[in-house]
């Protein structure tokens, strides 16, 4: 559309460059040439006014609002996982692999007879086969990143965990930049710089408070979460890229089997005597449904959020987690509350209004760079920009068709091909 309507301009332009001059002595023909062909390239789908980039202008939508709330609700459950697995490794159960298992197990057993019903069996093959290697790969990542995550409880405390898994944020940066094309403004990148800021005011507060919880290990474990980090920020930008071109169902499904195969072959291999040494009780059985539970709500509604903003602003709004975790941590581990604490969780909200404050749309990120000047490339589904467009484009096409006024020689045309019509009859 924007080739045509490029074309069409440039009919006006050469019309109005006529050797005569003036439009008086353009034929009758002509002026209604000219007339169909500015509205035609007003016409264009994505005029300028709707994605004008301003300053503020993604705070000052209801997006930016709906997606700061949904990405809190997300840290939250990301504090409840970390506290579950917490109160798991005090009692003696160090099952990484075996307690993410369950996650795993019920996306596949919720999204795969779905995706299956409204794919087909055979259109479901063939995109198995073809791009099965893909979601492997998206299921190893986000695997190991679980995995690491949860094996770092059985050597650091809470908080170490929480702050330095905030790695995945620059590995997703890197990845974007790299790999999807996405160029930061550089109020984004100060945002980014503020909301770790605030991280790095935690850690020292946490270190000056020397809270009750020691770590067994403290160099292993922040190893460990180094390294589930980076795999969750290798995950988090291949789910964004893929719910961005497919349905979100096909890559849930796709996920949950590819990351209950891994997983169980992981338990089956390092965890027996784990397992086999593990306490279970009413109490265990609790804190692995909640933890599940809190898990799947993450994995069901972050694609959402990774379709309306991004990987990297999922990111950002898990910093705050850090403050959730030392709210319960003082209730459930004894910790102290250092007057850094607040501090830096306010230059954590900061730094996510800053990053949001770049200019942008009304849309924000989702519109991807990499699918097209209009979307085109992507899907239209629940929370895309492409989605939103579709449906602006279809409420102006009654009004504009509707404005339309027939002219003396379009009603001979119709007369025309009435008579014609009758003859033929």
């Amino acid at each position: 559309m924007g080739k045509s309507a490029a074309r069409v301009t440039e009919q006006i332009s050469d019309i109005h460059s006529s050797d005569s001059g003036s439009l008086d002595n353009v034929s009758l023909s002509d002026e209604h040439t000219v007339s169909e062909a500015e509205s035609y390239a007003s016409d264009a789908p994505l005029q300028p006014k709707r994605l004008e980039k301003r300053y503020f202008g993604f705070l000052r939508s209801k997006r930016f609002w709906i997606v700061l709330v949904h990405g809190q609700i997300l840290s939250l459950a990301i504090t409840c996982t970390n506290t579950m697995t917490t109160e798991m490794s005090m009692q003696g159960n160090n099952i990484p692999a075996f307690q993410s298992l369950f996650t795993y197990a019920l996306l596949f057993l919720i999204f795969m007879p779905y995706t299956i019903y409204r794919m087909g069996p055979k259109q479901f093959y063939k995109m198995f086969i073809r791009d099965c290697w893909k979601f492997f790969i998206l299921g190893f990542a986000d695997v190991q990143g679980n995995y690491f995550v949860v094996k770092a409880y059985q050597y650091t405390n809470i908080l170490s965990a929480a702050l330095l898994d905030n790695f995945a944020i620059v590995v997703v940066v890197i990845l974007s930049f790299l790999l999807l094309k996405v160029r930061y403004h550089w109020s984004q990148y100060l945002g980014t710089v503020i909301a770790i800021g605030g991280m790095a005011l935690l850690v020292v507060s946490d270190h000056l408070t020397h809270g009750k919880d020691p770590a067994a290990n403290a160099v292993k474990g922040d190893l460990f979460v180094l390294l589930g980090a980076a795999c969750y920020g290798i995950s988090n930008t291949l789910e964004e890229y893929f719910v961005s071109k497919r349905p979100m169902y096909q890559v849930l499904s796709m996920l949950g089997f590819f990351g209950m195969c891994i997983i169980g072959v992981q338990a089956a291999i390092f965890e027996r005597s784990s397992l086999q040494n593990a306490k279970w009780n009413g109490e265990v059985g609790g804190y692995l449904t909640g933890f599940t539970l809190a898990m799947l709500l993450i994995y069901t509604t972050a694609p959402i959020l990774f379709r309306m903003s991004s990987a990297a602003f999922y990111n950002l709004s898990l910093l705050t987690s850090d403050f959730w975790s030392l709210l319960v941590g003082i209730e459930a581990f004894g910790y102290y509350v250092y007057w850094l604490y607040p501090v830096g969780f306010v230059f954590t909200i900061l730094g996510v209004i800053c990053y949001c404050a770049a200019p942008m749309t009304k849309f924000g990120e989702s519109v991807k760079p990499w699918l097209g000047d209009d979307q085109e490339k992507g899907i239209a589904g629940l929370g895309t920009a492409r989605a939103r467009l579709d449906r602006q484009n279809l409420e102006t096409v009654p009004e504009e068709s509707s404005s339309e006024e027939e002219t003396p020689e379009t009603e001979a045309e119709n007369e025309s091909e009435t008579a014609g019509s009758t003859k033929q009859t």
